[in-house]
């Protein structure tokens, strides 16, 4: 509860900071890879990382997919992706990622937070990161493979960023079978990061009665699923960029113990103020193929929130509002300010006055690491 982190939250940050590296390229020298083990992390995802002792196969039945997206298919994602990612499983990574240990401010719904194991109070870590420079370079490489697809398949592009092939064409399986394995990366990196968590918190606090993971779920990501389309059920490649699952109550791919009440929604929002768990509702399903957002979105760039930033000490005053705050360098922290994304109270509102989304707790930041 947040009462036990009294006068320790310092020693807490610090403690995740040095298990948890940081920055733009960070990297383990504890944990490296060899080719045959970098495939397999790309194929199972986080069930890899829980074979090897980070967390417990009870973490598995809380993620999406158990964390393992099938379909990955090592051989679509090129050598230079595969070394960019092999000395960076198990960190943080820059820019809005981040690790916030925060504590449930207020309940909406006792009965769905109860659900989900939350409770005014009860201390929170979110852990906002993915697949790091292997992603990066899935990413650019596909980029430049779907450019000369839309070329061949004759697709006029108003942006290039909107490169794209027929889901079916040899490219369009190849980035999915790429992108399925930048995921399962993601969810093994995710999951060693928890497991440094829970050690993290065990060794200021000596033994931790719990730290139960309550969802991991992707964003930035296409999938197949089938959705009802004009009164019939269809296959379709839903792509949530800037988006995230919201599954209504009742549907077969959210875990068993959360089923009655929808699945789980996290919506961070910055450093400095608060974030919120949401459940999905019947009507995403129906009128955004099941998605919301994921974030409360930038209002400024980075280089106008360094702008809006210079000269003031934001370590200084996040501390004044009791968060404390720890990154691999002061550029990445004046990058995040608050006033650098939009309120997520409005982001909320908006989302469940839609009717995408319900929410269930607000958590307020107590510290944070950033990357």
């Amino acid at each position: 509860m947040r009462k036990d982190l009294e006068g320790k939250i310092r020693d807490l940050i610090d403690a995740l900071f040095l298990n948890v590296p940081s920055g733009v390229g960070s990297s383990r020298k504890d944990l490296r890879l060899n080719q045959a083990e970098s495939r397999s992390v790309l194929i199972q995802g986080a069930p890899w990382a829980v074979e090897r002792g980070f967390g417990s196969s009870e973490d598995l039945r809380c993620i999406e997919e158990g964390g393992c997206i099938s379909g990955a298919d090592p051989d679509r994602i090129s050598s230079k992706a595969m070394d960019r990612g092999r000395p960076q499983l198990g960190t943080l990574g820059s820019g809005n990622h981040f690790v916030e240990v925060g504590y449930v401010e207020e309940v909406f719904s006792a009965e769905k937070a109860r659900i989900l194991g939350l409770e005014k109070d009860q201390v929170t870590v979110i852990v906002h990161t993915g697949s790091r420079g292997l992603g990066h370079q899935v990413c650019d490489d596909h980029i430049r493979v779907m450019l000369q697809a839309a070329r061949k398949y004759g697709i006029e592009l108003p942006d290039r960023q909107l490169c794209c092939a027929p889901v079916g064409s040899p490219e369009g399986r190849g980035y999915l079978g790429a992108m399925a394995g930048a995921a399962n990366f993601a969810f093994a990196n995710r999951q060693i990061i928890t497991h440094w968590v829970r050690e993290s918190f065990e060794s200021v606090l000596g033994r931790v009665s719990s730290l139960e993971l309550v969802y991991d779920v992707c964003h930035n990501i296409a999938k197949i699923e089938k959705h009802t389309v004009e009164g019939r059920e269809r296959t379709l490649c839903v792509h949530r960029k800037g988006a995230t699952r919201a599954f209504p109550p009742g549907h077969p791919d959210i875990p068993e113990e959360y089923r009655a009440i929808g699945q789980p929604v996290l919506i961070p929002g910055d450093m400095g103020r608060y974030s919120y768990v949401l459940v999905g509702t019947q009507r995403a399903y129906g009128e955004t193929f099941g998605s919301t957002c994921h974030g409360a979105g930038r209002l400024m760039s980075r280089h106008q929130a360094k702008k809006a930033a210079k000269g003031r000490a934001i370590t200084r005053e996040l501390e004044d509002k009791g968060i404390y705050v720890r990154g691999a360098g002061r550029g990445t922290i004046v990058e995040e300010i608050s006033e650098a994304y939009k309120d997520v109270d409005d982001v909320v509102r908006v989302v469940q006055g839609a009717g995408i989304s319900e929410a269930v707790a607000k958590l307020r930041p107590l510290g944070v690491i950033k990357g």
